[in-house]
Formats: structure tokens, C-alpha cells, sequence
């Protein structure tokens, strides 16, 4: 796939991945590599925006929530030192309220965790012309409710009483969802 991208990419392949998900930024910016583009991670907003005020790129993939703050303040910082920079907006909840407020700020395009290489690189260099294709593999209802819970869990700082309150569900009723392996 690598070979019939690259000639898309120009001559800056610069790429600024920001997520604060190490292992996963890790292997983005391998497999982004693989696909012509030069990575440089970082996994904070303050990271994002120290890069991208000095070396601003020509693609950038952000995620939203990042430890330190919103990464909609790293896409407006890149959107100001370089208009002509292609941003993907990456987050693990799917809301269209920030999906809207991503786009008016200046992302091209937004994309649902877990999305691989190959939506990136699409979602990056997708002409705006034609529709993208729905997702040949969509998450089951019961994997994204599994990733729901996750998500609040770790925001809780994995406080199961807190979590449980939050969700509004039993505490037992959530540590079984917990003790048990990811649905597919």
C-alpha cells in the first residue's frame, strides 16, 4: 500500500502524532513510516504544541484527550503556524459535538479509537471528494461498551466505587464487566 500512497504525500512528509498512549503512538509512527511519512511523536498537549510551534507539519494526527489538557488546543496552535497542515482528529469516544468543533477549528477529518494505519493514512489523504466507505469491521455494541466503561474507569483513576457511581451501575455488577477479558 506504501508505494501507491506516497506519490499523494508531496514533498513535506512531515507527520506530528500526538496521543499520550505510548505503546500505541509507537506503533502508529512505525507503520505511518512504513507508508512514506516522517514521524515525530509526542504524548502530551504541551509536547504537541512545543512541536508544532517550531517544526509545524504537513499532516498531523491528534488525539482529543490527553493527560495534560485538550488536544483541540494543539490543532488550533498547528492551524495558525501552518493553514496548510492536514489534521486527523483521533478519540476514544465518538461524540459528534467535538467531532463538529474538531472540524470547525481546522481538522480535515475524525476518526473513533481503535483506528489503524490504513484509516489514517485515508483519512489524511482523502481528497474530500467522495464519501468514505463505512467501517468493514464496526466495534460491537458490547466492545464499545466495554471501551465506555474502560475509559471511565481510568478517568477515575480505576476507583471502582467512583466508576460505578458514574456510570450509574452496581459496584459488584462492574467489577464482574471488569474481571472479564475485552468482548471482540
Amino acid at each position: 500500500m506504501s508505494e501507491e500512497l506516497s506519490p499523494e504525500l508531496g514533498r513535506d512528509r512531515s507527520l506530528l502524532l500526538v496521543d499520550d498512549d505510548e505503546p500505541f503512538v509507537k506503533r502508529l509512527a512505525r507503520a505511518m513510516e512504513k507508508r512514506g511519512f516522517i514521524p515525530e511523536t509526542a504524548e502530551s498537549v504541551a509536547a504537541g504544541k512545543q512541536i508544532a510551534e517550531i517544526r509545524p507539519p504537513a499532516y498531523a494526527v491528534v488525539d482529543l484527550r490527553l493527560g495534560d489538557g485538550n488536544g483541540l488546543d494543539v490543532v488550533e496552535l498547528l492551524r495558525e503556524r501552518r493553514p496548510d497542515c492536514r489534521i486527523v482528529v483521533l478519540t476514544g469516544y465518538g461524540a459528534i459535538a467535538t467531532a463538529v468543533a474538531a472540524v470547525k477549528i481546522g481538522a480535515i477529518d475524525y476518526l473513533s479509537k481503535p483506528a489503524d494505519a490504513d484509516d489514517v493514512t485515508r483519512a489524511l489523504l482523502a481528497n474530500g471528494e467522495v464519501m468514505p466507505a463505512p467501517p468493514e469491521n464496526p466495534m460491537s455494541a458490547d466492545r464499545v461498551r466495554w471501551e465506555h466503561i474502560q475509559r471511565v474507569y481510568e478517568m477515575c483513576e480505576r476507583n471502582v466505587s467512583e466508576t460505578a457511581r458514574r456510570l450509574n451501575m452496581h459496584r459488584r455488577t462492574l467489577q464482574r464487566i471488569l474481571a472479564k477479558r475485552s468482548p471482540k
